[in-house]
């Protein structure tokens, strides 16, 4: 007996054949149509447990259709798929009441899962929102990768929610526009988004910056002041830099996110609050945890929904799409119009982007500006690529960091083997170069106090004397660094 019966709805007749082949060996009654009318038909009569449809049909919009299912089959799940892939297609997936958004192309056993977790809650947990008119409405986020396309499939589910989210990703990745994205395309996007750089604030400041201050609370408080927490009353806060907040602010916004109320500083009445918590941070919060710098128990009730977004060299095919977009936007802003050649894009794929999108945005920037004719060739890219990092290597400007140094060690040491893999066990012995001279130099700062150099390096001290064993170190009592 089948498991159910599968309505498909597809203009593309070689799909419409994989999926039937797909769900068929599931054990799916599948019915398949290359047109609306044909889905509509059997979804009106009664038919099928589940829909799967596609945006773009010969002769309704998928996503016209999905209202008009909801209409009369409110308890029949959709799960829409497309070609389209941007953040706007999965977040009208999800305010038309899809149950799932699947992007093309996709992949089959994902597909079979989606369909399982459809048919054994029916009504699905999506809400179905208020429809709105995207038409000209700029994308908030660009690129159609796979790493991309599960960030918006993780927008579009929690723009129905007012959860707490935790996004975590290297700088310049553009952790603010995925909050803005949260805010925007959600359930508090009529109220304000304010967001806050706890790195930017003075430590002393910080608490009076979040949650206000009562007039002479402190030397300068001549009046009162309103904090962001004020300022984002029925809206979104998003906290980035979320690392950087001192512990005693930490202390003071878990207690708001335990007991939804706060109270000003130097004041004693406790107010209520109605806010949407977003928090972001570029640095590993469980690192700081362990070394008492972060609270674990706001961690916990920040990472609700954790999201990490691709340092950009982990997305490449999104970036001749990201320089056209960076572009555009410069011509708008009065820049001169400019057109990039394909070889030039290649470049631009090839390299690691240490600085994420907000580098190529400034390199699009500085190309528009700096160079004549109307077209960017790949030497004009090169030239701008490799210029500054000669200047920088001459010069005290700039210091590579830590991650770059490795990054090119390696580089040079797999182009030494000749196009063959280096020997097995690569991980334990980079690990190894890597932990000698920080124990060593962590040893000789504290000059030999091995409890004091646990402390500094966040280790227990036993594992503190394994490693030092196990790396055969010489620790001498007294030394001092040079």
């Amino acid at each position: 007996m089948p498991a159910g019966t599968i309505l498909v709805a597809d203009d593309d007749a070689a799909i419409r054949t994989v999926l039937n082949q797909a769900l068929g060996r599931a054990g799916y009654d599948v019915r398949t149509t290359g047109t609306a009318a044909g889905l509509w038909r059997w979804v009106s009569g009664g038919d099928g447990n589940l829909v799967i449809t596609d945006v773009v049909l010969p002769d309704e919009s998928g996503f016209d259709l999905i209202p008009r299912i909801k209409r009369v089959r409110p308890e029949l799940p959709v799960v829409v798929m497309s070609a389209q892939n941007t953040i706007l297609t999965a977040i009208t997936a999800a305010e038309r009441g899809a149950f799932e958004y699947l992007p093309k192309p996709f992949d089959l056993k994902e597909l079979t899962s989606i369909v399982q977790r459809a048919l054994q809650n029916p009504e699905g947990k999506q809400e179905q929102a208020a429809r709105r008119d995207s038409g000209e409405e700029r994308l908030p986020l660009i690129g159609r990768s796979p790493a991309m396309q599960e960030i918006y499939r993780i927008i579009a589910r929690l723009t129905q929610t007012d959860l707490t989210v935790m996004i975590m990703g290297e700088s310049g990745t553009g952790k603010e526009l995925v909050a803005r994205a949260l805010h925007d395309y959600g359930r508090r996007r009529h109220g304000p988004f304010v967001a806050v750089n706890m790195a930017a604030i003075p430590k002393e400041l910080v608490e009076s910056e979040l949650f206000g201050h009562e007039r002479g609370a402190f030397t300068g408080a001549t009046n009162r002041g309103i904090g962001r927490f004020e300022q984002a009353e029925s809206g979104t806060l998003f906290l980035d830099e979320i690392g950087d907040m001192p512990l005693e602010a930490q202390t003071r916004l878990l207690r708001v996110l335990q007991q939804g109320e706060y109270t000003t500083v130097g004041g004693r009445t406790p107010i209520k609050t109605d806010v949407r918590i977003i928090a972001a941070t570029n640095r590993e919060l469980r690192q700081l945890i362990q070394q008492g710098l972060f609270r674990e128990d706001l961690y916990y009730r920040l990472n609700v929904v954790p999201m990490r977004l691709p340092p950009l060299r982990e997305r490449g095919e999104d970036i001749p799409d990201l320089a056209r977009h960076f572009l555009r936007k410069a011509e708008e802003e009065g820049l001169p119009v400019k057109r990039i050649e394909p070889d030039a894009l290649d470049l631009l794929r090839r390299y690691r982007w240490p600085g994420n999108v907000r580098e190529l945005e400034n390199l699009v920037r500085r190309l528009v500006v700096l160079h004549s004719g109307d077209t960017i060739s790949a030497a004009v890219v090169q030239s701008e690529m490799t210029e500054p990092a000669r200047l920088a290597t001459n010069g005290d400007e700039e210091t590579p960091t830590l991650s770059a140094s490795v990054e090119q060690h390696l580089a040079r040491y797999f182009a030494e083997q000749g196009g063959r893999l280096p020997p097995a066990g690569l991980y334990d012995r980079v690990l190894q170069e890597v932990e000698r001279p920080l124990l060593s130099i962590c040893l000789a700062a504290t000059r030999g106090n091995q409890i004091r150099a646990a402390h500094l390096l966040g280790l227990n001290r036993n594992t503190l004397r394994k490693k030092i064993r196990d790396l055969g170190l010489e620790v001498i009592r007294g030394l001092k660094s040079e």
